[in-house]
């Protein structure tokens, strides 16, 4: 009987790769709570899967029919996306996409490869994400709502510098860098995407447990009637399934139409 849960043997390589890119994030996320010059390492990781979080939840608005007045990143690395809803379906959609949002786009970076794309490609796609996020809802929006959108010029500031240094070093590292670190920067990137939905979830699901704090999950609460909390260990299990099916399709994939394999070894 064949295992259908056997790694492909074309796959083998990159998961060593993929290996050491989980342990050296674990590590740094575990240093930072006992070395606060770990803090410095994570950071910007930290305000990237921020960037990744609040753009979900434009893209949520947009597709539900929403407008998106602002969105902004503040320097503790929380956001917010000030929009226009239109119906308590969409007000549901939006305020789930966060997380999962999140979750989904580090699993894409995990099987990008295996459809047309390269490693380098997928930090240009990662890159003119946090660029267009930044210019359009970022910039453009709070001026064109200065009006009506509750952000201030201090948030608007932040959110364009940091949208701009970060999108501006992934674009260096896909152009410049070998392309040996290049497939270890999106490997890490990707990894660091899942740990930080898994973790921001641990940490509002202790939030949510503890206090009646604002968040998405107490936007859902208001909605539906149905505890924060609950929306918080829903949004776990989503994610826990999602990050399954994307390792199945990462590791049993026997075709890739990619010459330039993103964690080959």
């Amino acid at each position: 009987m064949i295992n259908k849960y056997k790694l492909a043997e074309d796959v083998k390589p990159q998961v060593k790769l993929l290996i050491v890119a989980t342990v050296i994030s674990v590590l740094i996320w575990a240093a930072s709570w006992y070395f606060p010059i770990a803090n410095y390492i994570v950071y910007p990781l930290q305000l990237f899967a921020t960037f990744v979080h609040e753009g979900s939840h434009v893209l949520a608005t947009l597709m539900t029919g929403g407008t998106v007045q602002s969105m902004t990143v503040s320097p503790d690395t929380s956001g917010v996306v000030w929009s226009l809803t239109n119906s308590w379906l969409s007000q549901l959609i939006i305020s789930s996409a966060g997380y999962l949002g999140t979750t989904l786009f580090g699993i894409l970076l995990l099987v990008w490869f295996r459809y047309n794309y390269s490693s380098r490609n997928a930090l240009y796609f990662a890159s003119g994400f946090v660029g267009f996020m930044t210019v359009i809802f970022g910039l453009l929006a709070p001026l064109w709502n200065m009006f009506s959108a509750k952000v201030g010029a201090l948030d608007v500031a932040f959110t364009v510098i940091s949208g701009a240094v970060l999108a501006g070093g992934l674009f260096a590292i896909a152009k410049y860098a070998s392309m040996k670190w290049v497939n270890f920067s999106l490997a890490f990137l990707a990894v660091q995407c899942l740990l930080n939905s898994i973790f921001s979830l641990k940490t509002l699901f202790m939030i949510s447990a503890t206090s009646n704090s604002h968040s998405d999950a107490m936007n859902m609460a208001q909605a539906t009637g149905i505890p924060a909390l609950a929306w918080v260990l829903i949004w776990i299990v989503g994610s826990v399934i999602m990050i399954s099916i994307g390792l199945r399709l990462y590791a049993v994939s026997q075709k890739s139409k990619n010459n330039d394999l993103p964690f080959e070894d």
